[in-house]
C-alpha cells in the first residue's frame, strides 16, 4: 500500500510543479519564478552525513542558515571507498563498485525535503578530483584491482603532483566511467523516500555538478572531452536541471590542464563557476599579514574580472562558488581573531555585488564553508570518524577556513550581503518570461 501511496503523492506534486521554479538561464543570467535570480550561498558538503547521522543538528544548521538569509547550499551528493581510507568523509556512501548505504541516500532525501521547506536550493556535486570523499582516485583504485592510491598531504610522503596524475587517470578509464555513470542514473531517477518527488523533477536541486575541481593536469583535451560527454548524459537523463563543472576556473597553475574558456564553451554546460584561493595559491601569509594582504585583494580582483570577462564572452552566468582564508595569525582555534577574514569577505561580497549591479552574467558567491555548530576535536586535528564535520574537509587541518555559529561579526556580515544579492532580483516582462529555456 505504501508503494502505491508514494507513487500517488509524485504524480500529484509533479503536477503541482511549475516549470519557472526550476533554476533556469537566459540571455546570460539565473532565471526562477520570473525574476533574475542572484545569490548568497554556503559550500556545505557535510549535509547528506548529517541527514543520516544527526537530522537535529542539520535542522539546527538550516535553521541558523535560513535566519541569515543563505539559501544556496552546495552540497556533496557522492562518497566512495570502505571505512579503512584515510582522510575520507565517513561513513561513504559507495563502499565499492555499485554497492549503496541506503541510509546516506535517505539522509540525502532528508536535506532536500528540509531544503524545500525553507526555499533554500541545492547544487549538487557528483565527484571529486581530490581525495576527502574518494572520488576520482577511486574509482581508478577500483578498476585496477584495488592498486594503493598515491595520497597527497597529509600523508607520509604525500605529493600533490603525483596524487593529481593518478586522479586524472579517471578520465581515461572506461570501467571508472561506466561506474560513476550508473551512479549518476541513479541518483538523477532516485524518488524521494519522504516526500515521493523523484529528483529530477525536484526544483529545489538548482544543478548538477560534474565533480568539484576536476583538473585535465596532463590530458586537457581528454578531460574536456569528459566533460562535455558527462553533461550530455545527464542532460539526457534530466531535462529540467541546469549542469555545471565545479570549475576551479584558471589557476596560477598552468599544469592543472584548465581552459576557463574552452571547458565552458558547451551547450551542455549552463553557467561558469571558479573558485579563488589567496592563501593556498601564496598570494596571503597571514603570519605576515600586513605585508601580504594588500597584495592579495589586487590578485585577487584580476582573477575575478579575468573570469567575468570570460563569463562575457561566454554569455554565461558566473558563480564565485568557493573562497575563504584562515582566522587571523593562521590560528585554528574557533575564538581567535577573524579580522582579516572578515575584511576578505566584505571585500568580496562588495565587489561581485557591484559586478552583479552591472553586468548580468555576475550571479552568485558560496564562501567556504559553514560550519555552524560543529567543532574540531582538537585545534588543527586532522578528522577521524566520530569527529563532528565542519567546514573544512576531512584532509584538512580542522579549523582552517570553517564559519562558526560563534563568529557573529562575520555572521553580520554575511546577513546584510545576503539581502544585498536578494534585492537584485527583478521580474522579467511577460515577453521574456516565456522565453524561457532550461
Amino acid at each position: 500500500m505504501m508503494k502505491y501511496y508514494l507513487i500517488l503523492l509524485s504524480v500529484l506534486l509533479i503536477s503541482s510543479v511549475n516549470a519557472q521554479e526550476f533554476v533556469q538561464v537566459q540571455d546570460g543570467q539565473f532565471i526562477r519564478n520570473g525574476k533574475t535570480y542572484h545569490y548568497l550561498g554556503t559550500n556545505f558538503w557535510y549535509g547528506m552525513n548529517l541527514g543520516s547521522n544527526n537530522k537535529e543538528r542539520l535542522l539546527r544548521e538550516l535553521d541558523r542558515l535560513n535566519q541569515l538569509g543563505i539559501k544556496n547550499l552546495r552540497i556533496m551528493a557522492a562518497s566512495e571507498g570502505d571505512i579503512d581510507a584515510p582522510w575520507r568523509m565517513q561513513p561513504s556512501l559507495q563502499k565499492e563498485p555499485g554497492e549503496y548505504d541506503e541510509d546516506l541516500l535517505m539522509g540525502l532525501d532528508f536535506l532536500l525535503n528540509e531544503m524545500k521547506k525553507r526555499n533554500m536550493l541545492a547544487v549538487v556535486c557528483l565527484n571529486n578530483f581530490w581525495p576527502w570523499s574518494g572520488g576520482f582516485s577511486q574509482y581508478v583504485s577500483w578498476a585496477n584491482n584495488n592498486e594503493d592510491i598515491p595520497f597527497p598531504p597529509p600523508a607520509d610522503g604525500g605529493d600533490w603532483r603525483s596524487y593529481q596524475e593518478y586522479s586524472a587517470k579517471f578520465y581515461k578509464n572506461e570501467k571508472a566511467q561506466e561506474w560513476f555513470q550508473n551512479f549518476i542514473k541513479i541518483l538523477v531517477s532516485r524518488r524521494n523516500s519522504i516526500n515521493g518527488m523523484m529528483y529530477k523533477n525536484d526544483p529545489t536541486i538548482m544543478a548538477w555538478q560534474l565533480a568539484n575541481e576536476p583538473e585535465g593536469v596532463d590530458n586537457p583535451h581528454l578531460y574536456r572531452e569528459w566533460i562535455f560527454e558527462t553533461a550530455q548524459f545527464i542532460k539526457q537523463l534530466d531535462s529540467n536541471h541546469l549542469v555545471s563543472i565545479g570549475s576551479e576556473g584558471n589557476t596560477p597553475s598552468a599544469k592543472n590542464g584548465t581552459n576557463f574558456f574552452k571547458d565552458h564553451n558547451n551547450p551542455s554546460i549552463d553557467y561558469c563557476t571558479f573558485h579563488l584561493w589567496v592563501q593556498n595559491w601564496g598570494w596571503y601569509d597571514p603570519e605576515d599579514a600586513r605585508e601580504t594582504y594588500s597584495k592579495a585583494i589586487l590578485k585577487a580582483s584580476q582573477y575575478i574580472i579575468d573570469h567575468l570577462k570570460v563569463a562575457e564572452r561566454l554569455n554565461k552566468p558566473i558563480v564565485l562558488e568557493e573562497f575563504g582564508i584562515s582566522r587571523d595569525d593562521n590560528n585554528y582555534e574557533s575564538r581567535s581573531n577573524i579580522s582579516y577574514r572578515n575584511d576578505y569577505y566584505q571585500f568580496i561580497f562588495q565587489s561581485l555585488l557591484n559586478y552583479s549591479q552591472n553586468i548580468r552574467q555576475m550571479s552568485g558567491v558560496n564562501f567556504w564553508a559553514w560550519a555552524g555548530e560543529g567543532r574540531p576535536r582538537e585545534p588543527k586535528a586532522i578528522w577521524k570518524e566520530g569527529d563532528d564535520f565542519i567546514g573544512d574537509p576531512p584532509h584538512e587541518y580542522q579549523g582552517w577556513y570553517s564559519v562558526y555559529d560563534t563568529d557573529i561579526s562575520t555572521l553580520q556580515i554575511l546577513q546584510d550581503f545576503t539581502g544585498k544579492f536578494n534585492s537584485l532580483d527583478t521580474s522579467l516582462p511577460d515577453s521574456s518570461t516565456n522565453k524561457l529555456s532550461k
